[in-house]
């Protein structure tokens, strides 16, 4: 019987720290990672050193069953990716072809897997450069990496990163882009060997092409009211090496709320994809869009006011009744305007009142001489009445807080 040395014993220990499970856990950036893996996207993990990105893409990879191949961007030549160049028997003829790196051919061999570009933001604007065309078009000298491979990177703030650079903004735009953060139960849980398991989104079958069509509306329907949202450069450096919208950026936006959609994922998981594609601006304006989409429609509230149901969230229902004045506004008629006072002393009583106080005026200013005062503005009159004095009573309080302070300095 042969007696284990020390280091055989060390190798068993080792075995067994590395020996983790996996459980289902919600886990909002992991969800938003895989469902942006799925829509065949390239992401960029961005956090502080020793946060987890690396092991968070060891472990993606592992649930997927997809190869692992990690590039160092920053210890490679810009040659590295581009190609480089092999002469042949007749290059007047033949030219020079630019023969691809030998983990890009494994890549392709294999057919699928996931790669993983590490340290991004340490590699020099020439590398950057070389980059483009992988990450946009999957091509490496005359090598198309296939369908099955995703990619992923990953990178330090330039605060934090050895030797960092700004990512240029052609680059930058390429990506989704995710802040990745750690969740003190999740490192205890793990640590303790059982660590969020990733999986794949769950697409429905029945809903695909639903959820194009509300992908494309969402979209189309925020540019055509903002068209300056369609492509606008950052102005700082920093910020352009980040998200910001363009027209390549809403084309993954579209596919990323298609797959959101499809997967029926949580408000939460859709804004770190939304506002990780077009930056955080461009991207909350959409979300509110979206929220504004199911919104019901001023003239169906103004038709039968006393049937409407309105949105429970406070900033919905404030869309809903300052549409429904606006729609009124359009179209003044005496059997609209006693419409939209019914359907406010409705919202005063199935809601908070303060919400009601600037329709309300507003619907008061766009008054015929000849139309008479409905029934229904006496049942909000009080209600509007107690919340613009509870308003004046809370700024006054605010004024004499610092007069207050001051005086006992």
């Amino acid at each position: 019987m042969t007696v284990p040395t020390q280091l055989d014993l060390a190798g068993q220990l080792l075995d067994l720290l590395r020996r983790t499970d996996t459980e289902p856990r919600a886990d909002t950036q992991l969800e938003a990672l895989t469902l942006a893996v799925a829509a065949d996207l390239p992401v960029l993990l961005w956090g502080e050193p020793g946060i987890g990105k690396t092991a968070a893409l060891t472990q993606l990879a592992a649930a997927l069953d997809l190869p692992l191949t990690t590039v160092i961007a920053s210890v490679h030549e810009p040659s590295d990716f581009a190609g480089l160049p092999v002469v042949g028997d007749d290059p007047a003829a033949q030219g020079v072809p630019m023969a691809p790196p030998d983990w890009a051919v494994r890549l392709a061999t294999t057919g699928r897997g996931l790669l993983f570009l590490d340290e991004l933001s340490t590699a020099a604007p020439a590398v950057q450069a070389a980059l483009l065309r992988l990450v946009l078009e999957r091509r490496i000298g005359a090598l198309q990496l296939p369908p099955g491979v995703r990619i992923v990177a990953a990178a330090n703030p330039r605060s934090s990163a050895a030797d960092g650079w700004e990512l240029s903004p052609p680059l930058a735009n390429r990506f989704v882009h995710l802040q990745w953060t750690h969740d003190q139960d999740v490192v205890v849980r793990g640590l303790g060997g059982t660590w969020p398991r990733a999986t794949l989104p769950r697409l429905d079958a029945e809903g695909l092409a639903d959820a194009v069509v509300f992908a494309r509306r969402a979209v189309c329907g925020l540019l055509s009211a903002r068209p300056a949202l369609v492509h606008q450069l950052p102005s700082t450096e920093s910020r352009r090496g980040g998200a910001w919208p363009s027209p390549r950026s809403w084309e993954m936006t579209l596919r990323l709320i298609a797959f959101a959609t499809a997967a029926g994922s949580s408000r939460e998981t859709l804004a770190l994809l939304v506002r990780g594609a077009v930056g955080d601006g461009p991207g909350l304006e959409l979300l509110a869009s979206i929220d504004r989409m199911d919104l019901p429609d001023p003239e169906e509230l103004l038709a039968d006011p006393a049937g409407a149901v309105l949105p429970e969230r406070g900033d919905l229902r404030q869309a809903v009744l300052d549409g429904v004045v606006a729609a009124v506004r359009k179209r003044p008629e005496r059997a609209r305007w006693d419409a939209a006072w019914a359907l406010l002393a409705r919202a005063v009583e199935t809601g908070a009142p303060d919400l009601v106080v600037v329709p309300a005026t507003t619907l008061a200013t766009l008054r015929r001489e000849d139309w008479a005062v409905p029934p229904s503005i006496e049942r909000l009159a009080g209600a509007v009445s107690l919340s613009q004095r509870a308003d004046r009573a809370a700024a006054r309080t605010a004024t004499r807080i610092p007069t207050a302070a001051q005086g006992r300095r």
